[in-house]
């Protein structure tokens, strides 16, 4: 077995691979970009270098200063983890070069499975069925109509090179095709280097699954059963689960053999996966769709239910030994259901959320529930990266079981001062359509507008917020109460009032007004005297303890940054506030349209362009400013109709949340501003 193996990788994997290296006594070396010098991975490891600047281009995807990186911390093998260099030949190449190992299969079958072209025609000659379409080397756009027009409409035009849905557009008529394969073409060319495309016929209704595989360097190759990965958005997978459910023992039969017969044709040699999709309306006919030469993120699944560990599969493997088990000594038990945390804000089109974190706990000694994380209580969540957080996995005897379970898991994951698809991951394991037959239009179906509004958790959270507001002044609750005028009266043994103004920053709301009362150690709303808040302090912020006479009882975290800016926490969900006292709002009306003249950074991310110039005249609503998150683009506008006083940033600048962007003068009456223009 290797003495020293260095990560490739960061975050969540580069932990992962850590647990098991430390476990087979293997010595880790972490690479890391400026933007990660204080990361979890980093700390975790016995040996870290740096190796460039914060974005991948120049740091995670430098191949030569990976292995230089290895070379200089005497490592013998190198893990590339998933995404970045993990299926990139030039990884594997340099690995050779210096003679050092690197874990994954053999050239051959990353060169062929790299192409979708190359690998359909593999996976064709290995006696499996592919969806029909067109991969042939005529590019020509006459040709490729040509083969449109015989596969029939609704199609997929897909990038050869392609994943994660770049170069992909479906095209519904023959006259959109023209127009949708210059697009495809055109984001497959700057995604991949490569503007090839193949046509598939496009199943209406699909489900994803997929087979896990792993070969040995002896002839050695076994399936380790399929995974349901159908719950999908924007053609990445969200929620995954082991075994798949609705799936009849003759067809998970039959995807197995395929898969095998495809790694045997590719002398398969290490972890990878066999992915298929299947046609829900017409009893479930499988087509092979690709093969990933990597660990999967959704690796854990597999490993709750078989008790295999996949990552020291790899390493004994790439160590030149034979796989530990064979086919028939490979069992699955229970149900794992794995759920991706992202850092976004999906009831705002899945906004990037970025900053840094305000707390973070896992949950500790809970049967049945495991986390895959990167992260700590320092961690940055910056815009240069993947937006998963952490990934949630819930095993139990029963799918039923592991759904509870998973969704212990995500309300009890403490991740505070980011937003997460928290709620919507709840709210999907919750459906009943979730029992249904999956396919990759579920949230199409059931959350076309992003998660369902949560009254009764917002609710927890304005109580807590406001209790802890309260209980954080230097000034007690009944000094606020004796100000009359700017209270709700009442008998004195009802609580002593506490008026407040909140408003919800991550929904841009408009400040609302919260009766908070209290009386001893306790708060509530005016609204709901039965639940009762008790604030205590700890080094951070508050912990918010809310109980009511049924089944309410939970911990609210808040933390409060700078003056009037509030974090909450509960269940899972965080949420931004501005929180004033009444009397505080009342004075700081008058000067609120002179807050309206500045413009901030409504997340962290860089300032991509800066679309007007000093002196221009905008009307209200015009576009000033495009700020790119995670590769991600929002247009920041104007907020009143006036003239551009002073730019604070230029593009390419890297911005905070709240940073001061742009300032205008005074506001200007758009009749006025149109003669003003005429002049």
């Amino acid at each position: 077995m290797f003495k020293r193996i260095l990560i490739a990788n960061r975050g969540e994997i580069a932990c992962r691979i850590m647990r098991s290296c430390r476990r087979l006594e293997i010595e880790t070396v972490a690479v890391y970009s400026e933007a990660d010098s204080g990361s979890r991975h980093v700390a975790e490891a016995d040996f870290a270098v740096p190796i460039g600047a914060a974005s991948a281009a120049e740091s995670y995807l430098r191949a030569d200063r990976i292995v230089a990186a290895a070379l200089a911390s005497g490592a013998q093998a190198i893990h590339p983890g998933y995404g970045f260099l993990s299926e990139k030949l030039e990884l594997l190449d340099a690995c050779a070069g210096h003679g050092i190992v690197f874990v994954g299969p053999n050239r051959r079958a990353i060169q062929a499975m790299g192409s979708k072209i190359e690998s359909k025609r593999l996976a064709r000659a290995a006696g499996v069925v592919c969806l029909p379409g067109y991969d042939e080397d005529d590019q020509t756009p006459a040709r490729l109509l040509e083969e449109a027009q015989r596969i029939g409409f609704p199609l997929l035009i897909k990038a050869s090179a392609g994943g994660g849905g770049k170069g992909m557009r479906r095209v519904n008529a023959a006259e959109e095709f023209p127009a949708m394969l210059a697009l495809a073409r055109k984001e497959a060319l700057s995604a991949f280097g490569d503007e090839r495309v193949l046509l598939e016929k496009y199943i209406v209704n699909p489900r994803h699954l997929e087979v896990q595989i792993v070969g040995d360097r002896h002839g050695g190759l076994v399936h380790l059963f399929e995974r349901e990965c159908s719950i999908q958005r924007r053609f990445q997978k969200i929620i995954e689960e082991a075994p798949a459910q609705h799936l009849p023992a003759a067809l998970a039969t039959g995807l197995y053999e395929a898969a095998l017969r495809l790694g045997q044709a590719m002398a398969y040699d290490n972890a990878g996966t066999v992915e298929f999709v299947l046609d829900a309306d017409s009893n479930d006919t499988a087509y092979f769709l690709e093969v990933n030469t990597r660990l999967q993120v959704e690796h854990p699944v597999t490993e709750m239910t078989t008790g295999v560990d996949l990552v020291e599969w790899q390493l004994r493997v790439a160590c030149g030994e034979a796989l530990p088990l064979l086919q028939h000594e490979i069992h699955r038990r229970g149900w794992a259901i794995e759920c991706r945390l992202n850092a976004e804000q999906p009831e705002h089109d899945f906004r990037a959320s970025l900053g840094p974190l305000l707390g973070y706990a896992e949950p500790a000694g809970s049967a049945g529930i495991r986390i895959d994380s990167g992260l700590h209580a320092r961690s940055q969540v910056s815009p240069y990266y993947d937006s998963m957080l952490a990934k949630v996995i819930g095993y139990g005897n029963s799918r039923g079981e592991a759904v509870a379970r998973a969704c212990a898991g995500i309300e009890s994951l403490r991740i505070e001062g980011v937003a997460s698809n928290a709620a919507l991951l709840l709210q999907i394991l919750r459906h009943p359509d979730f029992n249904a037959v999956l396919t990759t239009r579920f949230l199409e179906r059931n959350f076309p507008h992003g998660p369902q509004p949560e009254p009764s958790i917002r609710l927890l959270h304005t109580l807590a917020v406001a209790a802890a507001w309260a209980a954080g002044q230097p000034v007690a609750p009944g000094v606020w109460g004796a100000l009359r005028t700017f209270r709700l009266t009442g008998p004195v043994n009802q609580g002593v009032p506490v008026d407040l103004r909140l408003s919800d920053v991550s929904a841009a709301s408009a400040a609302e007004a919260v009766p908070l009362l209290s009386a001893g150690d306790a708060y509530w709303l005016a609204a709901r005297p039965a639940l009762r808040a008790n604030v205590q302090s700890d080094p951070q912020g508050w912990r918010v303890h809310i109980t009511d006479h049924q089944d309410v009882d939970v911990t609210a975290h808040i933390r409060n940054t700078v003056p009037q800016r509030w974090f909450s926490w509960v269940l899972g969900r965080s949420l931004v506030w501005d929180v004033e006292h009444e009397l505080e709002h009342s004075l700081h009306v008058g000067s609120e349209k002179n807050q309206d003249r500045s413009l901030s950074a409504t997340l962290p991310g860089r300032i991509s362009e800066v679309l007007v110039r000093e002196g221009e005249l905008v009307l209200a609503g015009a576009p000033l400013l495009t700020l790119e998150a995670m590769k991600l683009y929002h247009t920041l506008a104007a907020p009143l109709t006036g003239q551009i006083d002073r730019i604070h940033v230029t593009e390419g600048d890297i911005v905070a949340h709240g940073q001061l962007l742009l300032e205008l003068g005074r506001e200007i009456d758009e009749p006025l501003l149109a003669q003003t223009k005429e002049n």
